[in-house]
């Protein structure tokens, strides 16, 4: 990774403290990193531990350091800004082109990703004037994340807690490799995704399963939900690949629960991405006990094989038990073998299968299950192919959004939406209501 220069804006809200974290991981990948907190900010975190975070002086001031002309030489130089906590305060005056301290004058001075974190309690992310400043940003282009949901300061709870440092990085790594990957294109849009390996009970001890770690479905979830998008994830088993912010997730643990929850929730989705490796087979009996070893060794398993969710719901679509405008998006985990390689038997499971675009990824060896990088393709119903460049699986599930995004009907996204994430997800918090919000 080349080093690049990173400005970390710091604004006054208790939730200062996790920008430490996000510090730390740039510096320790070897990164420049520039703190720049508010006055606000350093009654939460003082400069002292920002600078030994960093290893570089920290200033509030556009005063200070006045012969460098340190705002203009900074945000020229700088490959990434992110902003976090934001305020309401610290997004408003950036809305309104404040230059009055170091952080909002360099803001005025940048031409590489901005991504703004905001922070707040749920009335302030939810008041008109709020909605309208994050609007404004994304219409300069400027990347406002969704905040995540839970407890705030005090015994409050609800939208506007700051997401977690792990997932900030993503999104900044993310910016670092592709300056354009997070787009507001999916708004309104509703998104259903699988993830993470199923697991089939043998007894009350053992399962069948795979090596799946859910990492992609996670990150496509992640990428949708700062897209626009309103996200269900249905998941199996994990390992642990964080909680993206924004997100509603249902936890499964076998192939027809999962079966179960994807045809339900996929009758009021705009877009269902089966990102899951599902079980192919399951045990034809489960043990009430323990099954014991004994003498003569295991006894014979007999299997039965688990449905074909993918092809379930493309039925499903065809019989009108889902919209006939859902896009249905499957994955591929292939091997090469005497039959052909790994795209021939892709495409062939393309037309099987009869979705709108199929991801295909080569597994083995090490390969796409439970690594941090990946590669493949992307196949579409129309017969077009496109390449997936090695890196993280969150640059990765940004190209597969692409394509997911030119596939939706144009009348279903607002390319220009002020309304606010929060009562987005608000309203369409249930999944009963068959009538989607076109």
């Amino acid at each position: 990774m080349s080093k690049a220069h990173i400005l970390i804006g710091v604004g006054g809200g208790i939730a200062a403290y996790k920008v430490c974290s996000v510090i730390r991981h740039y510096t320790e990948v070897g990164h420049d990193v520039r703190v720049m907190p508010t006055r606000s900010a350093l009654n939460f975190v003082g400069a002292a531990t920002f600078e030994a975070l960093s290893g570089n002086p920290v200033s509030t001031e556009v005063f200070d350091d006045v012969d460098q002309v340190a705002h203009v030489a900074l945000g020229r130089q700088a490959d990434l800004v992110i902003v976090a906590p934001a305020t309401a305060d610290l997004m408003a005056r950036a809305v309104a082109g404040r230059a009055d301290d170091l952080l909002t004058a360099s803001l005025l001075t940048v031409s590489c990703p901005v991504l703004f974190v905001p922070a707040m309690h749920t009335e302030m992310w939810e008041h008109p004037a709020t909605v309208a400043n994050v609007a404004t940003l994304r219409e300069r282009g400027v990347t406002v994340m969704t905040p995540a949901t839970g407890r705030l300061t005090g015994t409050d709870s609800g939208a506007g807690r700051m997401p977690e440092p792990t997932e900030i990085a993503a999104l900044g790594d993310l910016l670092l490799d592709r300056p354009d990957a997070l787009p507001y294109d999916l708004a309104g849009v509703r998104v259903l995704i699988s993830a993470g390996g199923t697991r089939e009970a043998l007894d009350p001890v053992r399962y069948l399963g795979n090596h799946s770690s859910g990492k992609q479905g996670y990150a496509l979830a992640r990428a949708a939900a700062q897209r626009g998008a309103r996200v269900t994830l249905v998941s199996g088993a994990t390992s642990d690949p964080g909680t993206p912010a924004s997100v509603e997730i249902v936890d499964v643990d076998s192939a027809r629960q999962m079966q179960a929850e994807m045809a339900e929730r996929a009758k009021s989705s705009d877009v269902v991405i089966m990102a899951a490796a599902v079980a192919d087979f399951r045990p034809l009996s489960v043990s009430g006990a323990k099954i014991k070893k004994g003498d003569e060794g295991p006894a014979p398993i007999r299997l039965d094989t688990n449905p074909d969710i993918l092809a379930g719901l493309v039925q499903d679509r065809a019989a009108g038990r889902i919209p006939s405008d859902t896009v249905i998006v499957g994955f591929a985990a292939e091997t090469g073998d005497a039959d052909g390689g790994v795209l021939d038997h892709g495409r062939a499971k393309l037309r099987r299968k009869g979705c709108d675009l199929l991801v295909v990824n080569a597994v083995g060896g090490g390969k796409a299950f439970g690594t941090e990088d990946n590669t493949g393709w992307v196949l579409t119903a129309d017969g077009r192919e496109t390449g997936l460049p090695f890196g993280s699986k969150t640059l990765m599930a940004s190209r597969i959004l692409d394509e997911v995004a030119s596939l939706v009907p144009d009348g279903l996204v607002p390319r220009a939406s002020s309304e606010n994430d929060a009562d987005a997800a608000a309203a369409d918090n249930h999944h009963d209501n068959p009538e989607r919000n076109r």
